[in-house]
């Protein structure tokens, strides 16, 4: 049932029949397509570019900590060298790398966790000062701070 108020079609927009034979592509689009797609297809090497989001990623404040540290083991069993790109977490397996990156400033490091912690409540990693040092905060002790893991 058509309604009262209904318009008709403009006559380019009704459906027609097509007569005659289909129009003819010229031979060399139809090779330079083929090309393209062959140039673009896979090669079973994964993609061109990396995944932009990361597996994991966890926000909050981050400490660092060193001068009564260093020299001593960590848990992971390896001497703690505060000038070592190195990080605490509580629950990150050992030898994991990851991006921190400050989020009052937008500089990022990539650390090994090596070390349990931080015992600090609230607090979601701790950093060697060299890796404070790299994010800029060494003085403020203490920032917000994004991690992924790579």
């Amino acid at each position: 049932m058509q309604h009262s108020n209904a318009l008709p079609l403009p006559a380019y927009l009704e459906a027609q029949p097509r007569t005659g034979p289909a129009p003819r592509v010229p031979v060399r689009v139809t090779l330079a397509a083929l090309a393209a797609l062959l140039v673009a297809a896979p090669t079973g090497q994964g993609p061109a570019f990396p995944d932009t989001l990361p597996e994991w990623v966890q926000q909050g404040p981050v400490s660092w900590y060193g001068p009564g540290f260093h020299g001593r083991r960590t848990a992971n069993g390896e001497i703690f060298d505060t000038h070592d790109l190195t990080m605490a977490h509580r629950s990150l397996d050992f030898g994991s790398q990851v991006r921190v990156t400050n989020l009052d400033n937008g500089r990022s490091v990539v650390v090994r966790v090596n070390d349990r912690g931080p015992y600090v409540r609230g607090r979601v990693a701790d950093l060697s000062h060299a890796a404070a040092r790299e994010l800029g905060f060494v003085d403020d002790g203490v920032v917000k701070a994004r991690i992924e893991l790579l």
